[in-house]
């Protein structure tokens, strides 16, 4: 489905990586972040092996369609005391976000008492450093700005949301990615189609506009649960003020792999590359059983931030 409500469309060759990819035993891989680095286009995958705990790897392409994946995982759980307790049970959902030609990953620890956002860095993609644990439980879905504004660093997550609870999203702000605070609520569900909870879903993308940023929205159904996604819109300036965002989904799942699967009715996008001015690709998981991907124009989705159907 692509229209003017709609502007994404979907690879004819989807989906781009099933577990059948993976060179190892695993259940499935989705959830993705994406960037370029130098001349590839590298996705950092979630993978979740055969007792169901996930860890993250790299898979490379020259044309961001085909990708091949890393012979083994790339960031485990820690065995560092520090962190090994927050992330005994998994990594997952990560977002890459570089800023100053560092690599920044986001991504949800997850151990016994609960899920905290981790975040780390890489400047080759063969070495990981973690920085911190940003967050208390429960917290996930966190992506880093671009750049710093007014001279802190940048983050949107999401607080709650776990356990059928509702979730809200939230921004806050750092002087040196260790400490975070001054945060602010963002967006909030609303009855309808993300009646339930809310997370952002992408980085955000500066534009003459402001901030674009991608975001998920989780209706419960007699179903189960139904994932889709929305776009909103920043204050370049102050991007704790909304300019705008779209009251209606712009992507669900419709195909048949993103009906089907561990976790059936999900489009969960982690990864977004902006290809030149008016072209981007999102990368996404479908049904928490593979990855696919969709383009569109920059400048339709904006539209259906600023002028809603």
């Amino acid at each position: 489905m692509h229209n003017e409500l709609y502007p994404f469309r979907r690879y004819e060759n989807n989906p781009i990586l099933t577990r059948d990819d993976v060179p190892y035993p695993c259940n499935t891989v989705f959830n993705t972040a994406a960037c370029r680095y130098k001349d590839l286009y590298i996705l950092l995958l979630r993978i979740e092996d055969l007792r169901g705990h996930s860890h993250l790897t790299i898979a490379r392409s020259k044309d961001g369609y085909n990708f091949r994946i890393n012979l083994r995982p790339w960031i485990r759980p820690s065995h560092d005391p520090h962190y090994r307790i927050y992330e005994q049970w998994g990594v997952e959902d990560p977002r890459i976000t570089p800023i100053d030609g560092t690599y920044y990953i986001c991504y949800t620890a997850y151990g016994p008492y609960g899920v905290r956002v981790g975040l780390g860095y890489t400047e080759d993609f063969k070495t990981f450093h973690r920085i911190t644990l940003a967050t208390e439980v429960d917290n996930k879905d966190a992506v880093l700005f671009p750049e710093k504004i007014k001279g802190n660093y940048v983050m949107i997550n999401r607080p709650g949301g776990m356990g059928g609870k509702p979730g809200t999203i939230w921004i806050s702000y750092s002087p040196d990615l260790i400490h975070w605070g001054n945060s602010r609520l963002l967006l909030k569900p609303e009855p309808g189609w993300g009646s339930q909870k809310l997370g952002i879903s992408t980085p955000p993308i500066k534009t003459e506009k402001g901030w674009l940023t991608l975001y998920h929205g989780v209706r419960t159904t007699g179903g189960g649960s139904l994932y889709r996604v929305g776009a909103v819109l920043l204050d370049l300036d102050d991007p704790s003020k909304v300019l705008g965002y779209t009251p209606h989904f712009i992507f669900g799942p419709n195909a048949d792999y993103e009906r089907t699967g561990d976790v059936p009715n999900v489009v969960f996008p982690c990864g977004i590359i902006q290809e030149d001015s008016d072209n981007i690709k999102m990368y996404y998981g479908a049904a928490d059983t593979c990855i696919a991907l969709a383009e569109a124009h920059l400048t339709e989705v904006l539209s259906l931030c600023l002028n809603p159907k």
